[in-house]
């Protein structure tokens, strides 16, 4: 799961990003509101941690901007501001939590699990691809019948891709901008995700000549 993170404090920013890390996210950091919302158009986020007092843009005007061009990703905001006009100024402009500053890293990871799950997942942390075959976006691992399938990091982000896009065709800019961040040939992904279909029964990715590949459910 992949992580902005928008926070001008450059210590508690760097402890948030090192935290979040070692319990295996990856963290795009940025101190500048402008730079963050840039980061988002540019790359694809599953959360957004968002200070909302920054330099340049801030945290509200960020959401409020995304919001606009239709870009839902989950967002929390990080804050010292405890007057409840400003909550609700939040809320309105489409996050879905608060946590106050100063805050333990453990609560912010259950708060991160909780919008994770709330928004994704649909209250489950399995997602149930078939009557033998799930998948546990929160822990990334994959079960078929009863046993677990060992995925590499490029398998898991492909296989979370598609399930997150479910019964839609992810085309190859779309793995492009998730997997890799950059341009990488074509073959090389059909490589990648004919890695990760070998490891699953034959039917569950299916590929549309020309489009790119769909988990159908």
């Amino acid at each position: 799961m992949r992580i902005l993170l928008l926070e001008d404090e450059f210590s508690l920013r760097i402890s948030i990003k090192e935290f979040l890390e070692d319990i295996n996210y990856e963290v795009d950091d940025y101190a500048d509101g402008l730079d963050a919302y840039d980061a988002i158009y540019s790359k694809s986020y599953d959360l957004l941690l968002l200070d909302v007092n920054v330099p340049s843009m801030n945290g509200f005007e960020l959401l409020q901007s995304i919001r606009k061009d239709n870009n839902k990703t989950p967002a929390i905001f990080l804050t010292s501001m405890t007057d409840m006009d400003n909550f609700n100024e939040g809320y309105k402009k489409g996050c879905c939590d608060y946590i106050r500053k100063p805050f333990d890293l453990l609560e912010l990871e259950l708060r991160i699990k909780q919008a994770i799950r709330s928004f994704y997942l649909d209250d489950s942390e399995q997602i149930i691809i078939n009557e033998t075959i799930s998948y546990d976006m929160l822990k990334g691992k994959l079960m078929l019948e009863g046993k677990e399938v060992v995925l590499r990091k490029i398998e898991k982000d492909i296989l979370e891709l598609l399930l997150k896009n479910k019964n839609s065709v992810v085309s190859m800019q779309m793995f492009q901008e998730y997997v890799w961040e950059d341009y990488v040939e074509p073959a090389t992904i059909r490589v990648q995700v004919n890695n990760l279909k070998q490891k699953l029964p034959e039917h569950i990715i299916q590929n549309r000549r020309g489009l790119g590949y769909i988990i159908e459910r």
